[in-house]
């Protein structure tokens, strides 16, 4: 599919929905505060909006956020940056349905939940939240197991009695496209069964999977989607700043217990391996004139089917680091050197080269 270009950046179209969007797009999980279960620790809210005020004018076209990331804070942002911007200038405002916290209790994990009634009352929470009348793209967060999001199951694939089958959530989020609430309709971490089971009921317009040079595990659901005209709007392609060239074993150390990273393998046990494969980024970036974080986020986009890549900043010096990323086009000798290095380093799980 040939690239096009909207407000200066290299765009695609996003599957059949009929938007073509800009190959970066704006995350806002980490700009969602503390005190919730997943945050990145403190965030100054001036800055957040600054950051994505930012990306907009600096071409990008769309925001992804979830109604779960800082517990309504983070759609509240994003409504407050776009707010007052003409709708020509507007970008398209993507986020996330399913996952259910209790106010009284914020740092509890999140309960997976896609029960019809509690998904009606989300969109509506999230309308008002963003300061719009449609979602541009509702996305179910995680599969319903009607447990938290830790929830391990027992082992044997089994789910909780509680957990609403796909069927019904999926029906139930084509009925709100189909009355005018939401332009598309997607699923986020759904295993390929998972999708061709949604799309017997309606067509799945865009995927949202975890894709990065140390993530590589969602390689299947990205040719799933190739092959059925779905968008790919991956997340986490630098993995959580590992792969931006900025971080370092000593930041890692640093990070504060408030920020979910602290606990995290990836920051931990495997952190020696990442950085390596960061490291091993560099030499490329250098030859291409562009920031290590352009090369990883360039490396996710070269896979066929991926849309666009979501990537987060907390100030817009932050995206100043990654918004050329759509216009790096990685050669032949450069996947071979990033397959070469991740094999080399040992870092992450998943094939190593598009």
């Amino acid at each position: 599919m040939s690239t096009t270009t909207v407000n200066g950046l290299p765009a695609l179209p996003l599957g059949t929905t009929g938007m073509d969007i800009t190959r970066t797009g704006f995350g806002s999980w980490a700009v969602s505060g503390a005190n919730w279960r997943f945050s990145w620790g403190a965030t100054d809210d001036a800055q957040s909006v600054a950051a994505i005020r930012h990306a907009v004018t600096s071409g990008v076209n769309w925001i992804d956020t979830a109604a779960v990331y800082g517990l309504g804070h983070s759609e509240e942002l994003v409504g407050k940056a776009v707010a007052g911007l003409p709708e020509a200038e507007r970008p398209y405002l993507f986020t996330k349905v399913g996952l259910v916290w209790d106010p009284a209790d914020p740092k509890a994990a999140p309960r997976r939940i896609m029960k019809p009634a509690s998904v009606r009352r989300e969109i509506e929470d999230s309308l008002r939240r963003l300061g719009v009348d449609h979602i541009d793209l509702y996305q179910v967060h995680w599969p319903d197991t009607g447990e938290s999001l830790e929830y391990a199951g027992d082992g044997s694939g089994a789910v909780s009695p509680n957990a609403t089958p796909l069927e019904e959530y999926w029906q139930v989020m084509a009925d709100l496209k189909a009355e005018g609430k939401v332009r598309a309709i997607g699923l986020s971490n759904h295993s390929p069964e998972l999708l061709e089971a949604a799309e017997r009921i309606a067509h799945v317009d865009v995927i949202q999977p975890p894709f990065s040079a140390i993530n590589r595990s969602a390689a299947a659901e990205i040719a799933w989607a190739h092959a059925h005209d779905t968008g790919v709007i991956v997340y986490s392609p630098l993995q959580s700043g590992l792969l931006t060239g900025a971080f370092s074993a000593e930041r890692a150390a640093n990070l504060s217990a408030d920020d979910w990273r602290s606990a995290q393998a990836d920051f931990t046990t495997g952190l020696a391996a990442n950085l390596r494969l960061a490291d091993a980024l560099r030499p490329i970036a250098e030859r291409r004139g562009v920031s290590v974080a352009e090369v990883a986020i360039a490396w996710a986009l070269a896979w066929p089917g991926v849309t666009g890549a979501i990537v987060g900043a907390r100030t817009p010096g932050q995206v100043d680091g990654w918004i050329g990323a759509g216009a790096v086009e990685l050669t032949p000798a450069d996947l071979d050197e990033i397959a070469s290095a991740i094999t080399a380093t040992g870092a992450g799980t998943g094939p190593a080269r598009p």
